[in-house]
C-alpha cells in the first residue's frame, strides 16, 4: 500500500511505524508542517495500561520510551492548606518533545518517509501526488480535512467553560498534583508532574468568569506569567513558571478546551482510478479533557488499532478495514470520552464541592471520573481508603448522636447512619418506591406485608412504600395503593407495625396524584394505555393526552380542582401519620400531577400557576406547606423531583438547582433525585449511576440532602456516591426485586462482615452474638498458640 499521513504527531508517526514493521514493502509518507524538533507543550502522561500497550504494539519503540518516562505511583490533593496523599495509581510522564523524536527515529529506522516544513492544503492534491491508496488525516484539533469533509464526519465541537494554560517549571514534583488556590475572583488549579528529570509540567485552569474577574484577558503573557507564579508560590519552592508558547501574544496563550466528537471517522474520494479512503485519527476526532489523561494515548491507540484491523481484515478489502476499525474503536473513545467528560465537568465546576473538608474534597476529586470506584482506590492504596472511611464512620456516628461500635476493620460509607431530622437510619441503604398494582380497592393487603417486610429484613436502612394515592381519581391504576379511608390507614398501619416491631428499619411512604397517567392497566397488561372500561376523568395542570392518540385527554385543573387535591394530600398526610410511618416523600416528578406544574412542557397556564419557573412551582410549594404543617416535625419530608426531562424546552438539570432552592426554603429536608417520565419525546442517556451527577449538584450547590437513584446496582457503586459527597442516601430499585437481602449480599461481596444481623435475630445480646464475641476474644487471645491449644480453648468456650 501507498499510505500518507498528514500531520506527523503522535497518531501519523507511530501509525506510520506500526504499518511499515507489519509489511516493510508498504510506502508510507508522514507530511508535517513544523521543523523536525519543533513542538508546542511540555509533558505527557500515560498510565501503566498504556505503557502495556505500547509493549505489545512494538516493543522496541516503548523500550526506549519507558527508558525516558518519570514514574510516579502518588497523587497529592492540596487543598486548603492540606495536602492528602493516595497511592498506587501508576503514572508516567515523558517530554512531548522527546516522545516525537523517539518516533521519528523509529520510522526512519523502519524506512517511513519524513517530510517536515510542509503544509498540507490539499489532501486530494497530495494523495494524488504520492499516488495514495491510504489517507491518515491527523492534523490535529483544528484539521483543516475535517472540516473540508465535515458533512461525512458530522463533527460536534463544544468550546468549554474554563480557560487553561500550559506552563513548565523546574520545580520537581514527586506526585501528580493538583493544587487549589482561592482568590477574591473564584478558584483556580494547577495540575503539575514531572516528566524528565528536572523538569515538570504545570497547567493552571480557571472558569472564564474567573478568567476575566482576574483581568487575564487583559495581560501580555509576562505579566500572566508573573500572576500565575505568584498565585501557586507555595508550590514553586522558588522556581518560576516557564512558557515554550512565545510565538502567542496577550492572552492567546490561554485556551478553552475544545471537546470534539464525530460520528464517523472515514470520508471516501475518488482519486483518479482510486477510490480512497480518508481516516481520521487522534484530535481530529477526538479529544478528552487534559484531567483524565492525554490526548495522546487516544492517538496512539488510534494507531495501534488501524493497524491491528489491517492485519485481522486486509484480505477481506479495505472497506472491511475501515469498518472494523471504527466500529472497535468509536465504542473505546466513546467510554474514555464519558469519564473524561465526568472528570472536566468537576474541574469546571470546583466552586461546588469548596464547601468540603480537604479529605472528602480529595476523593470527590479521586472519584470524579466515575472510572475509578471505592473499591478501584482500596485495591491501589488499602490504608488510604482505611484512613478515609474511619474519617466519614467518624462523622456520621458524631452527627447521629451515636456511639461509634468496635468492628474488626473500617465502616464501609454505604453502612454508616444518617440522621434527618429525629429519623436515624442505621446505614445509606434505601427501597425505592416500586410500582406493584397488588393492591384491592387501593388496600394494601399480605403481599405489601411480605414484599415491603421482606425488604425491610434484607439489610436495608428505609423501605419506601410505592407511590400511594391521595383519592381514588388520583390513582395510576386500579391495583395501585391509597391513602384515602380509614381501611387504608388501617392496612398500612399492621404493615409499619411489623417494621417497628420486627426489624430495624424504617419505613417510608411516598404520596402523590397521578394526574394525565392515570386510569391505566396494570403495567403487565398494557403499560400506560388506558383502562378497557370503568375509566375516571383526568386532571393534569393543563391540557394534555400523555399518549398520543392514546390516552385519555385530562382537563385543566380548576381552582375548585386545586383546592379539593391540596386537601386530599393533607388529609393523606394525617392518615400516614395515624399509620405511624416514620418518613413522608411527595411526588413532584415523573409527569404526575405535581410535576405537571413544574415541567414548561405540561403547564401552559397563563394564571398565578404558570409562566415563570417560580410560578409553575407554586402549586406544588402550597400542598407541601400544607403538608409540612399537619406532619410531624421530629420526621422528614423529601421530595421526589425529575431533575431532568430529556426533551429540549423541558427541564434542565439548571432548574432542578432552582426548583430544589424553593423547596429547601419552604422547608423540605431532601430531595429524592430522579429524571424523566414526563413525556413520551424524551431521550434519556442512560449508564451506571446516571442520574448520580444531579443529585451531586443539587447536594452541592442547594446544600440540601439528597438521594441518587438509578443504575446503582453494586455496593462498590453506593460506597463510591456515598464516600464523594455526592449524595447521602442510595435508592436501590430493580436490585431489590430481585434480591429482598441486597444490602447484605453485597455487603458479604466486599469483605464486610462486621454489619449486625436483622433484628428479629437476637433481642438484647443474642446467642449468636455471643457467639461472635466468643470467637473474636479467642481469636484475640491465639496469636502464637498451637493449633492443639486453640482447638482446646474453643472446647473450653
Amino acid at each position: 500500500m501507498k499510505i500518507v499521513c498528514v500531520g506527523g504527531g503522535p497518531s501519523g508517526l507511530y501509525f506510520g511505524l506500526l504499518m511499515k514493521k507489519q509489511d516493510p514493502s508498504h510506502e508510507i509518507t508522514v507530511i508535517e508542517r513544523n521543523r523536525p524538533y519543533d513542538t508546542f507543550g511540555w509533558g505527557v502522561v500515560f498510565s501503566d495500561q498504556t505503557l502495556g500497550n505500547l509493549v505489545n504494539a512494538d516493543e522496541q519503540t516503548a523500550r526506549t520510551i519507558l527508558q525516558s518516562f518519570n514514574h510516579w505511583d502518588d497523587i497529592d490533593v492540596q487543598f486548603k492548606g492540606r495536602t492528602v496523599t493516595s497511592g498506587g495509581h501508576g503514572f508516567c510522564g515523558i517530554g512531548r518533545k522527546r516522545l516525537l523524536n523517539i518516533l521519528q527515529e523509529r520510522c526512519e529506522e523502519l524506512g517511513v518517509k519524513l517530510i517536515f516544513e510542509t503544509d498540507v492544503t490539499d489532501d486530494q492534491a497530495v494523495a494524488a501526488q504520492y499516488d495514495a491508496d491510504l489517507v491518515i488525516a491527523c492534523d490535529g484539533l483544528n484539521s483543516r480535512i475535517r472540516t473540508r469533509y465535515a458533512d461525512t464526519y458530522q463533527p460536534d465541537i463544544d468550546n468549554r467553560h474554563c480557560r487553561f494554560v500550559w506552563l513548565g517549571t523546574k520545580k520537581k514534583f514527586d506526585a501528580f498534583t493538583f493544587a487549589f488556590e482561592e482568590t477574591e475572583h473564584g478558584w483556580f488549579q494547577a495540575h503539575a508532574y514531572q516528566y524528565d528529570g528536572d523538569t515538570s509540567t504545570f497547567i493552571i485552569e480557571t472558569p472564564e468568569q474567573v478568567w476575566r474577574k482576574a483581568g487575564l484577558e487583559d495581560m501580555s503573557q509576562p505579566e500572566a506569567v508573573a500572576f500565575c507564579e505568584k498565585l501557586f508560590a507555595k508550590y514553586l519552592d522558588g522556581n518560576p513558571l516557564l512558557s515554550n508558547s512565545s510565538h502567542l501574544r496577550g492572552s492567546a496563550m490561554w485556551i478553552k478546551f475544545p471537546r470534539i466528537v464525530c460520528q464517523q471517522w472515514v470520508h471516501w474520494n475518488q482519486i483518479g482510478a482510486k477510490r480512497v479512503p480518508v481516516v481520521l485519527m487522534g484530535d481530529a476526532v477526538h479529544t478528552a479533557h487534559f484531567s483524565i489523561g492525554s490526548g495522546t494515548k487516544l492517538a496512539l491507540e488510534d494507531a495501534i488499532e488501524l493497524a491491528r484491523c489491517f492485519e485481522l481484515h486486509a484480505g477481506e478489502g479495505i472497506d472491511a478495514v475501515m469498518a472494523a476499525y471504527q466500529e472497535v474503536r468509536a465504542i473505546e473513545v466513546i467510554k474514555i470520552q464519558s469519564a473524561a467528560r465526568n472528570s472536566m465537568e468537576w474541574f469546571e465546576n470546583v466552586e461546588r464541592y469548596t464547601g468540603m473538608e480537604a479529605e472528602q474534597f480529595a476523593y470527590s476529586m479521586l472519584t470524579r471520573s466515575q472510572r475509578l470506584s471505592h473499591e478501584n482506590l482500596r485495591v491501589r492504596d488499602a490504608g488510604y481508603v482505611e484512613r478515609y472511611e474511619n474519617w466519614i464512620a467518624g462523622r456520621a456516628f458524631e452527627q447521629a448522636g451515636m456511639s461509634r461500635p468496635q468492628t474488626r476493620r473500617s465502616i464501609p460509607p454505604m453502612l454508616t447512619p444518617f440522621k434527618l431530622r429525629g429519623t436515624v437510619l442505621k446505614n445509606r441503604i434505601v427501597v425505592s418506591p416500586m410500582a406493584q398494582y397488588s393492591a384491592v380497592d387501593g388496600i394494601a393487603g399480605d403481599y405489601h406485608l411480605v414484599h415491603l417486610g421482606s425488604r425491610a429484613l434484607g439489610g436495608a436502612a428505609l423501605v419506601f412504600a410505592e407511590m400511594t394515592c391521595t383519592s381514588a381519581d388520583a390513582r395510576i391504576t386500579p391495583g395501585c395503593p391509597g391513602l384515602y379511608t380509614p381501611e387504608h390507614t388501617a392496612a398500612w398501619k399492621r404493615i409499619v407495625d411489623f417494621f417497628h416491631q420486627s426489624t430495624d428499619a424504617k419505613i417510608a411512604i411516598q404520596i402523590g396524584h397521578a394526574g394525565a397517567k392515570g386510569s391505566t392497566r396494570r403495567a403487565w397488561d398494557g403499560t400506560d394505555l388506558p383502562l378497557e372500561d370503568g375509566n375516571w376523568p383526568l386532571v393534569s395542570a393543563s391540557q394534555q393526552q400523555y399518549l398520543k392518540g392514546v390516552s385519555q385527554m385530562a382537563r385543566a385543573a380548576t381552582t375548585e380542582d386545586l383546592a379539593r387535591i391540596k386537601a386530599d394530600f393533607v388529609r393523606a398526610t394525617e392518615a400516614a401519620a395515624e399509620a405511624g410511618f416514620d418518613w413522608l416523600e411527595l411526588h413532584c416528578a415523573h409527569g404526575y400531577f405535581l410535576s405537571s406544574f413544574i415541567s414548561p412542557l405540561t403547564n401552559q397556564r397563563t394564571d398565578e400557576y404558570g409562566g415563570s419557573l417560580e410560578n409553575r412551582c407554586r402549586y406544588p410549594l402550597e400542598v407541601f406547606a400544607a403538608i409540612r404543617a399537619v406532619w410531624s416535625q421530629d420526621k422528614p419530608i423529601s421530595v421526589r423531583l425529575s431533575a431532568h426531562d430529556w426533551v429540549e424546552g423541558g427541564i434542565t438539570p439548571d432548574d432542578a438547582v432552582a426548583i430544589s432552592r424553593l423547596f429547601k426554603a419552604a422547608g423540605a429536608d431532601m430531595i429524592d433525585c430522579s429524571s424523566g417520565q414526563v413525556s413520551k419525546q424524551e431521550k434519556p442517556v442512560y449508564g451506571r449511576m446516571y442520574q448520580t451527577p444531579f443529585s451531586d449538584r443539587i447536594r452541592n450547590e442547594v446544600g440540601i440532602p439528597t438521594i441518587a437513584v438509578g443504575a446503582i446496582f453494586e455496593a462498590d457503586h453506593a460506597n463510591s456516591i456515598i464516600a464523594s459527597g455526592r449524595a447521602d442516601l442510595c435508592a436501590v430499585a430493580r436490585p431489590h426485586l430481585a434480591n429482598p437481602a441486597w444490602t447484605l449480599n453485597e455487603t458479604a461481596k466486599i469483605g464486610y462482615t462486621d454489619m449486625p444481623w436483622p433484628k428479629q435475630y437476637y433481642a438484647g445480646k443474642s446467642q449468636l452474638e455471643r457467639n461472635l464475641e466468643r470467637d473474636r476474644q479467642i481469636a484475640a487471645a491465639s496469636s502464637g498458640l498451637t493449633p492443639q491449644q486453640v482447638a482446646a480453648k474453643l472446647l473450653e468456650g
